[in-house]
């Protein structure tokens, strides 16, 4: 009996020196204090591996993984200050109960965390840098990117800036006309600072069915021939979705969003592109239909570009820009277009524009002729004077109808002359395009 009280004692004596060495020591790399502190930690979690607590005073921590993780720590009043435990963020519940004694304040706290919530934040890709690689001395290097400001168009310096140029005939139909050569010739010898380019995509002509949902490829490929001409010769460009037929632009809305997306997409980043979604809307089409088209494929064009000028037809052959002046698009870089026909568009039509203009609606014109609105017959000069007195003391861009030979009066070049290589001077020149000459050089660069 007493070998086996004395061998109890000596393993009580070897326990109670166990335990105090730590406290003796203050080894272990922890802190000794004059009041001895325990603090166990249970961290469980799926994301981390380890935690971290730090104090003054004796610490012991135990760290474990599961799928559902459960934190409880127990911590007594003299606990430093300076003890952090790192976990990964997640949702928690937690619930604390305090227990006071004479010696110590023990707050022991249990807080069940939920799996972790995942967040996705979608950034919507930036906006490629615009590309202005035009050649010095040409309009878009000394313009750069075009916006809209008030009834004006302005160019990159916030300066009002005035569009000028030709617009061609439909490009199935006259394919030649599609020529960087001859769009030199306009912009050195005519004034020219854009050119417009008139893709019909129902119309029939002369028995020939080369129209954009008759052949689409073919015509996509002419338009862009026209586009990387314009570029390189540092003009402006208009990509127009011609509806004439079949008048109401939302019933091809899915082939106009597909097109202009894929121009966007292929010419976005650069100051030259301008996009005209619908040409002249008729056959009493009503303003609130056509701005219903209109917002769906300005959404397609600003997905891939974010500030180009977009020009919308407005009612009745694209004259009913009043229409328009109480009841705007929500995109603030779009312009109205107006079109006229000399002879046919006279002083009532003036004072509209005036009108709209002084309301502050950005009105573009982006096809007139110098006869009737038929295009054929009724040539008038007078009017036709008139009519670009006025838009340039309002500095509105104009683009005149049209860069073909047909056999019409509007047509600035007589039948025969070759389109894909104009020539200087007024030697192929109509009487339409005689004056269209005259007046364009006649005004400032």
């Amino acid at each position: 009996m007493k070998n086996k009280l004395f061998a109890i004692a000596l393993m009580a004596v070897a326990a109670i020196t166990i335990l105090a060495a730590p406290i003796l020591d203050g080894g272990d790399g922890i802190k000794n204090s004059g009041e001895a502190q325990t603090t166990t930690a249970s961290v469980t979690t799926s994301d981390t591996s380890s935690a971290t607590t730090t104090s003054d005073e004796a610490v012991t921590t135990t760290a474990s993984q599961s799928d559902e993780p459960t934190v409880t720590t127990t911590t007594t009043e003299a606990e430093t200050e300076s003890a952090t435990t790192t976990t990964t963020t997640s949702q928690t519940t937690t619930e604390a109960t305090t227990t006071t004694t004479p010696e110590a304040t023990t707050t022991t706290t249990t807080t069940t965390a939920k799996k972790p919530v995942t967040t996705t934040t979608t950034t919507k890709k930036p906006q490629e840098p615009v590309q202005n690689d035009a050649p010095s001395g040409t309009p878009v290097a000394e313009h750069g990117q075009l916006s809209v400001k008030g009834a004006n168009i302005v160019d990159q310096s916030g300066n009002k800036f005035q569009l000028i140029g030709m617009s061609t005939h439909g490009l199935g139909w006259f394919p030649k006309a599609v020529s960087k050569q001859s769009f030199k010739v306009f912009r050195d010898d005519w004034n020219c600072n854009a050119m417009r380019l008139a893709m019909y995509i129902e119309e029939s002509w002369g028995g020939s069915e080369s129209l954009y949902l008759a052949q689409p490829e073919t015509n996509y490929q002419l338009v862009t021939k026209g586009v990387d001409a314009c570029i390189d010769l540092g003009m402006y460009v208009i990509v127009d979705w011609h509806v004439l037929n079949p008048g109401d632009p939302t019933t091809h809305t899915k082939e106009s969003k597909e097109f202009f997306g894929k121009i966007a997409k292929e010419y976005g980043d650069y100051p030259n592109i301008i996009y005209e979604i619908c040409n002249e809307p008729n056959g009493n089409v009503s303003w609130s239909k056509i701005k219903t088209y209109a917002d769906e494929v300005i959404a397609e064009i600003r997905k891939y570009d974010s500030d180009a000028v977009i020009i919308c037809g407005t009612p009745t052959w694209s004259q009913d820009i009043d229409k328009a002046k109480n009841d705007r698009l929500s995109d603030k870089n779009t312009v109205y277009a107006l079109h006229f026909y000399a002879n046919t568009h006279t002083d009532w039509l003036r004072d509209r524009l005036t009108q709209c203009y002084n309301a502050g609606l950005p009105v573009l014109v982006s096809e007139f002729g110098t006869c009737d609105a038929s295009g054929n017959g009724g040539f008038n000069k007078d009017q036709t004077k008139k009519w670009l007195s006025l838009l340039d003391s309002y500095s509105i861009g104009y683009f005149n109808w049209s860069f073909c030979d047909k056999g019409e009066t509007a047509s600035a070049f007589k039948s025969g002359t070759d389109l894909s290589n104009i020539k200087a001077g007024t030697d192929q020149l109509t009487e339409s395009g005689k004056l269209i000459r005259e007046l364009f050089l006649k005004r400032d660069a």
